[in-house]
């Protein structure tokens, strides 16, 4: 099953890969890897999720809003693949941040949204590496936000 047809029977759809606002680029490939930025979280109306967890959203809202960066994620990296997900050989690591309260202790749990979905839509190809780390403020005031490195073919 190709990664559109699984898309498809998990009932997701991409976003659209958005140019980046600062000065930087959305995706670099260097060799065979391609280093994708932090996407950060906003719903399936484009809205921003927004928010600091442990206080304005639970550990489950947080990792919804992780799933949709790693949709985002993979929007970034269809665009960057000129549209073929089929050259993602291998996602190597993810790098959640949560926008967390100082109590706060289940970033991990967080960044499992987006861990457990790349996984599922990449199947054995999509197991990585991984770190997620509490910050105490993420740009526009958003709850996560995850980066990616991918091989590609």
């Amino acid at each position: 099953m190709n990664i559109n047809e699984k898309l498809k029977e998990l009932g997701l759809s991409l976003p659209k890969a958005t140019d980046p606002v600062g000065s930087y680029v959305a995706t670099k490939i260097s060799g065979n890897l391609l280093y994708i930025s932090g996407q950060i979280s906003i719903n399936a109306d484009g809205n921003l999720i927004k928010g600091k967890v442990g206080k304005d959203l639970n550990t489950d809202q947080a990792y919804k809003a992780a799933e949709r960066c790693a949709l985002s994620i993979i929007s970034q990296a269809k665009k960057a693949c000129a549209d073929d997900l089929s050259k993602i050989k291998s996602c190597i690591k993810l790098t959640g941040f949560v926008n967390s309260t100082d109590e706060f202790i289940e970033q991990p749990k967080v960044i499992n949204g987006a861990s457990d979905l790349i996984k599922n839509i990449f199947g054995e190809i999509g197991t990585h590496t991984r770190a997620a780390v509490s910050t105490n403020s993420l740009p526009l005031g958003v709850a996560v936000e995850v980066d990616a490195i991918f091989e590609i073919k």
